[in-house]
C-alpha cells in the first residue's frame, strides 16, 4: 500500500483536484500524489480495495482551451473503450467528468517503460519487442471509423514547420509529394503519443496510457513516434524500420512523413535557449537524425 503523505495532499490545486474527484466518486480515498505538474495533477488512492488513479488537469492548465480539448478528448476514448473493447492492455475507465476535466481510472502495478522522453538508457530487446507488439496489435485494430477522429492535419503541420524555416520550400514539396501518393491509403488507429513513459510494463506485458492523441493517423504514426525517442538503440530502430516497411511501397511512404513531422516537432520541443550538455547533444541527435529522414524522403520521392 502507498503511504499516505498528508502534506502533499493539503496543496491548493490537489485539495482542489480531490473537491472534483469526489463529486464523481464520493467513496475515493486518496493515498499519494504521483504528480503535481502544470498540466495534470495524478492521485493514487482506493475505491473500497480496488486501487484506482485520478488524473485532473491542473488549475493553471484549465485556462489553455488546447489543453482543456485535449483532455475532453481522452475522456472521449476512454467512454469509447467501454464500448469497443481494444485488443491491448490499458487501464479500465471507473469514473469520468468530461466538464471537470477528470478521469478516475484502475490502477495496473507495473513500471514505466522509461521516466526520460529520450531514455539514455533503453528497454531490453525484450521489452521492445513487447512494446511493438502491442502498438502494432492497436494500430491493426479497425473499430468503427466514426468513433476516432483524425487528429492530426498532415498539410497543416506541413505548412507550419515551412512557415518556420524547419522545413525548406524543396522538404515541404516532397512531403507533399509522397502525401498525394497516400490519398487512397487506408488510415490506421494509432495512440498517437506513444512515448516510453506512457507505456507501462506490468507483470502481464505492456499496458498504454494516456490516450489523449488517440485517433486516425497514416500507417506507421506510433512507429515514428518510437523511432524518434528510441535513438541510443540501432537494433530496435532497424527493427522499427523493417515492420514500416513490411506493408510495402505506400506504407514506407506514410512511415516517413510521419517521421520527418514527428521530429520537427520534437526539435521544436528541445532547442530552447539555456539548454545544457545533455541536451545539447540530444538536440544534435535529433538534427542528425531529422537529415536522415529528409534523404530518405527525397529517396522515395525518386523511386515515385
Amino acid at each position: 500500500m502507498d503511504r499516505v503523505d498528508p502534506a502533499a495532499l493539503q496543496t491548493p490545486a490537489v485539495k482542489a483536484a480531490l473537491a472534483s474527484v469526489a463529486r464523481i466518486c464520493p467513496a475515493f480515498l486518496p493515498r499519494q500524489v504521483l504528480r503535481e505538474g502544470s498540466r495534470h495533477i495524478l492521485i493514487a488512492g482506493t475505491i473500497g480495495r480496488a486501487p484506482v488513479v485520478a488524473k485532473c488537469l491542473a488549475p493553471q492548465a484549465a485556462r489553455d482551451e488546447k489543453l482543456v480539448e485535449r483532455f475532453h478528448h481522452e475522456v472521449a476514448v476512454y467512454r469509447a473503450f467501454v464500448r469497443h473493447r481494444p485488443p491491448v492492455r490499458l487501464p479500465r475507465l471507473v469514473a469520468a467528468d468530461h466538464d471537470r476535466c477528470v478521469l478516475v481510472l484502475e490502477r495496473i502495478p507495473g513500471r514505466p517503460a522509461a521516466r526520460e522522453r529520450h531514455p539514455v538508457n533503453p528497454p531490453t530487446p525484450g521489452e521492445v519487442r513487447a512494446m511493438l507488439g502491442a502498438v502494432r496489435t492497436l494500430n491493426m485494430w479497425r473499430p468503427p471509423s466514426d468513433v476516432f477522429g483524425k487528429p492530426l492535419d498532415y498539410q497543416v503541420e506541413i505548412a507550419r514547420f515551412h512557415s518556420v524555416g524547419q522545413l525548406t520550400d524543396r522538404d515541404a514539396g516532397d512531403l507533399r509529394q509522397l502525401l498525394h501518393g497516400l490519398a487512397n491509403t487506408t488510415w490506421q488507429l494509432c495512440h498517437g503519443d506513444a512515448l516510453l513513459g506512457n507505456m507501462l510494463l506490468a507483470p502481464s506485458g505492456p499496458v498504454l496510457l494516456d490516450w489523449e492523441e488517440a485517433g486516425w493517423y497514416l500507417p506507421g504514426y506510433d512507429l515514428a513516434v518510437l523511432w524518434s525517442v528510441l535513438s541510443g538503440d540501432t537494433a530496435a530502430r532497424r527493427q522499427i524500420s523493417q515492420l514500416a516497411q513490411s506493408g510495402g511501397t505506400l506504407a514506407r511512404d506514410a512511415f516517413l512523413v510521419n517521421l520527418v513531422l514527428v521530429l520537427m516537432r520534437e526539435i521544436r520541443l528541445h532547442d530552447v535557449p539555456g539548454a545544457g550538455e545533455e541536451q545539447r547533444i540530444m538536440i544534435r541527435r535529433l538534427y542528425d537524425d531529422a537529415g536522415l529522414a529528409r534523404r530518405a524522403v527525397r529517396a522515395a520521392v525518386g523511386t515515385r
